[in-house]
């Protein structure tokens, strides 16, 4: 289809066919001419396409060109009669043809009987595989398509889009009469279809148009939605172009501009994808990201990756494409479904009303007399939940009319108080403010979330752009409102129905990412932006300074629960020194949930939950117990051992035996577990007792337990290159390490405690696997002579399109007497296991790990001291350590 103001023109001058049907005449064979020709014409359109030649003429080029050399090898042919046809069908049909796209023919018979065609088809189909044609063909009769057409969507569809190449076009438009309309699929049932038709293929891709390594074809807003708007025009209209959509009063110049550019660029992608790979490739992939990034001219800014440019023009058009595709579906729907119904009006005040359970406005001059009214609708929707949305020629208004949206309309106090009653409504707020970003209202409403759309962050840990992860988020935090959100999110569920206002959480969520790709901290940025806002909505001091901290900690509480040791006393109180009162911290746990969840749909576990939810309630007793009444560790460990020993004694384990295995613990030991934990402990070493292999002790969560991991438990000797040996067997297991606390009695045995997923992110329950691993590590581990080589497996395609530099921190704990070692570097396959070589080959001994991973990099903490129990605090050493793990990890 043609699309705006473009008339394609072949450009003869590309390849000259006089001159090639010469040298096929005197040719003895026709395979190397043809194959020649071929490659020839590729060649130049490729060398155009880098010059910068419209990508229009280019693929309609290579198009009209296979229709020359076609037709020519079809008169090479001998044909009985003209009872035959080659006919272009589905994008080929369309005069659509990148570097590696299908190449879709039917051979058409007029009759069922196709003998006499037989041999002659057999020889052409076979001709065009050896000159290195990859076709997709059908052979059929205008019966077979009448029947095939009306049995299948998607075979009418492709044949809706043909185009005769050679054979008699009467064979042809008799089968376009067989298929016209009132025949098969009426525009009605044929719209219905290829609608739920989009509706299944948009769900295989989340219903978002942003996606880490999107499809260009399939992806929502990619070149399929473009198509489905062509076929549902030519169904119902009969076109065969989109200016004949304008024409019907269905697009209007300003849309097909849409439509035009939205194509012009990813046709340019496509171009180059299939130019790059060589083959048929749609997704946009890592591997091809960055190269097509500098082929388009784009640069690495001190702000932003050259890639990261590219990818926000990517978004800004599939965004644009998809919002107009479902703007025009909506009409089509209103039109061709509903267009016989008998629509029921409810007018809802002067402005606007509903019809068919969708609002419009009641007069088309609204927006341009009331700009306010764009803000109202969404209040409306709001206050309406059985609204199902909004009617298409409304969408157009919303459009046509945003740019009134200024700095003045954004100072306006009646327009302020429509945007704070929109964010105070008792419904769905979070839906109003996606709809809002779908038509344009909210970027315009807030600049500063108008510059975050389609700004993404090129690694395998952001995988939303920042507007899509912030609509993510906030729909995140309505489903917490939900009753069902009780099983997977219990402790944000009961806390979002206590936060006294619902609107600052709104808030908080909007702006907590918004200061993105600015330069500086972000965190500081939106909260600095926040309290500006704040002001200008005249919302009380007291909100604001608590919506500005929310924004400006929203990272604090994942930080502390990922990197931070927990069970430590002293970081639960520097914790509550910084969140000061229980509703702060009930605000910024849903917040912290939501984030977590709308970042990465892999970052969710059990594990992670479990971590937040021991941070939130160890907090909130401190905060209970007052921050000037620290917890005395003296105390801590004397309660520990009492409620421990009393479980003991409970089960009948002897007091003598207590004693004696609890003097070569330490203190340091009863701060770190629970009761619970060191009664498990203490039973399985004592019932151990004294075989010579190690001990391994594994506790699943029951099958009703949403949260937490599985935790193994091994007591051995200690010696060198255990934790090296451990992580590389858990690694030839398939688990994931996210947890590990290293301790060694004072008579040299481990206490190692390690918290493990399955590469789902799932703990581990089912009794056999749990058999497994318990074999398998205490074979490895049994023997420190045969312990294994650091496992070394395929680092996965993503990862090496990610140079994440490898950054050692080094720092002080001295309330616990030890170093924090804060590792980024690279994700790979047995980086724990290296991790532990290099820790032994320096004589360091490790007492606690905290393991991250996010996306293609790993933030793992580790707590570590000299092999005499001191901290590492000898500068001298400490780079030595810190260049060993670059040196290593950073290849």
């Amino acid at each position: 289809m043609l699309l705006h103001h473009y008339r394609f023109e072949p450009d003869t001058s590309l390849f000259d066919l006089d001159l090639f049907r010469t040298e096929l005449a005197g040719s003895r064979s026709p395979i190397a001419p043809f194959k020649a020709a071929l490659r020839e014409i590729q060649a130049r359109l490729d060398e155009r396409f880098r010059a910068g030649s419209d990508i229009r003429d280019l693929v309609r080029g290579r198009a009209w060109y296979l229709d020359q050399l076609l037709a020519i090898a079809w008169a090479q042919h001998a044909w009985p009669d003209d009872g035959v046809a080659l006919v272009a069908v589905g994008g080929y049909g369309r005069g659509e043809l990148h570097p590696h796209s299908d190449i879709d023919l039917l051979l058409l018979l007029e009759h069922d009987d196709d003998t006499p065609y037989r041999e002659p088809l057999s020889a052409f189909i076979t001709f065009l595989w050896d000159i290195g044609l990859e076709i997709g063909h059908s052979v059929r009769s205008l019966n077979d398509c009448e029947r095939e057409a009306e049995a299948d969507v998607t075979v009418i569809t492709n044949l809706l889009e043909s185009r005769l190449i050679a054979g008699p076009e009467s064979l042809r438009e008799k089968m376009r009469e067989r298929l016209s309309t009132p025949n098969l699929w009426p525009a009605d049932r044929f719209f219905e279809a290829k609608w739920q038709e989009q509706i299944a293929r948009h769900y295989r891709y989340n219903n978002s148009e942003y996606h880490l390594e999107p499809n260009l074809k399939s992806s929502p807003g990619g070149l399929r939605d473009i198509q489905m708007i062509g076929w549902v025009a030519k169904r119902h209209f009969g076109t065969e172009q989109y200016t004949d959509i304008v024409a019907n009063g269905f697009m209007n110049d300003a849309e097909l501009r849409i439509l035009s550019q939205g194509q012009a660029f990813l046709w340019q992608v496509r171009y180059a994808l299939h130019m790059l790979t060589g083959r048929a490739e749609d997704r946009l992939l890592f591997d091809h990201q960055r190269t097509i990034a500098e082929m388009f001219g784009f640069r690495d800014t001190p702000e932003r990756l050259a890639v990261e440019q590219f990818m926000k023009r990517y978004y800004r058009h599939v965004t644009a494409l998809a919002g107009l595709n479902d703007m025009l579906l909506q009409h089509f729907d209103e039109v061709i479904l509903r267009g016989k119904e008998s629509l029921e009006t409810v007018k809802l005040n002067e402005r606007f009303e509903t019809k068919g359970g969708y609002i419009q406005a009641r007069s088309r001059n609204l927006f341009r007399e009331r700009p306010a009214a764009m803000l109202e609708l969404f209040l409306l929707m709001a206050k309406h939940p059985e609204i199902e949305g909004v009617r298409a020629d409304t969408i157009r208004l919303i459009r046509d009319h945003r740019h009134q949206i200024d700095d003045h309309y954004r100072e306006d106090p009646r327009h302020q108080r429509l945007f704070m009653a929109i964010m105070r409504a008792p419904g769905n707020v979070p839906r109003q403010l996606r709809r809002m970003n779908r038509y344009g209202i909210l970027g315009k409403y807030l600049p500063e979330f108008g510059r975050a759309v389609g700004l993404m962050q090129h690694d395998l840990f952001h995988i939303y752009t920042v507007d899509a992860h912030t609509l993510r988020l906030l729909k995140f935090l309505h489903g917490f409102r939900k009753p069902e959100a009780k099983d997977d999110f219990p402790v944000a569920a009961n806390l979002i129905h206590q936060l006294p206002k619902l609107d600052l959480l709104w808030i908080a969520g909007l702006f907590h990412d918004i200061g993105k790709g600015r330069g500086g901290d972000h965190s500081e940025i939106g909260a600095r932006d926040v309290e500006q806002f704040c002001q200008r909505h005249h919302i009380s001091q007291h909100d604001t300074n608590l919506v500005s901290w929310l924004v400006e900690h929203h990272l604090l509480m994942s930080m502390t629960a990922q990197k931070r040791d927990i069970s430590d006393p002293d970081v639960i109180r520097d914790f509550a020194l910084i969140v000061r009162d229980e509703t702060r911290l009930d605000y910024l746990y849903v917040l912290t949930v939501a984030d977590i969840n709308a970042t990465n749909p892999t970052l969710w576990n059990g594990w992670r939950a479990s971590l937040l939810r021991q941070l939130h309630a160890e907090t909130k007793r401190a905060l209970r117990r007052g921050l000037k009444n620290p917890p005395d560790r003296d105390d801590w460990v004397r309660e520990t051992r009492t409620e421990a020993r009393s479980l003991l004694q409970t089960v009948g384990v002897d007091s003598g035996q207590i004693d004696q295995l609890w003097e070569s613990l330490g203190e340091d030991y009863f701060l770190q577990y629970a009761p619970s934990e060191i009664v498990w402990q203490t039973q399985g070493i004592l019932a151990h007792q004294p075989s010579p292999l190690p001990l391994v002790l594994i506790s699943a969560p029951t099958a009703d337990m949403a949260e937490g991991g599985t935790k193994v438990f091994i007591h051995t000797r200690s010696v060198d290159d255990l934790f090296a040996a451990t992580a590389a067997a858990m690694e030839q297991l398939g688990l994931s390490i996210h947890d590990a606390r290293i301790a060694t009695s004072h008579n040299d045995w481990t206490l190692n405690t390690f918290i493990v997923l399955d590469s789902h992110g799932q703990p581990i329950r089912d009794a056999e696997r749990i058999e497994e691993m318990r074999s398998h590590l205490v074979e490895e581990l049994d023997d420190p002579d045969d312990y294994p080589e650091i496992v070394t497996r395929h680092t996965p395609r993503q990862l090496k399109h990610f140079k994440v530099p490898t950054e050692v921190v080094i720092e002080q704990d001295p309330a616990n007497e030890r170093t924090l070692l804060e590792l980024t570097a690279p994700d790979r396959p047995g980086l724990l296991a290296r991790v532990g070589r290099i820790f032994m080959e320096q004589d360091i001994s490790l007492s606690a790990a905290k393991i991250a991973t996010l996306g293609e990099r790993v933030e793992d903490v580790f707590f570590i001291t000299t092999k005499a129990g001191e901290p590492l605090t000898d500068p001298e050493r400490q780079q030595q350590l810190r260049e060993r793990l670059i040196e290593v990890l950073g290849v």
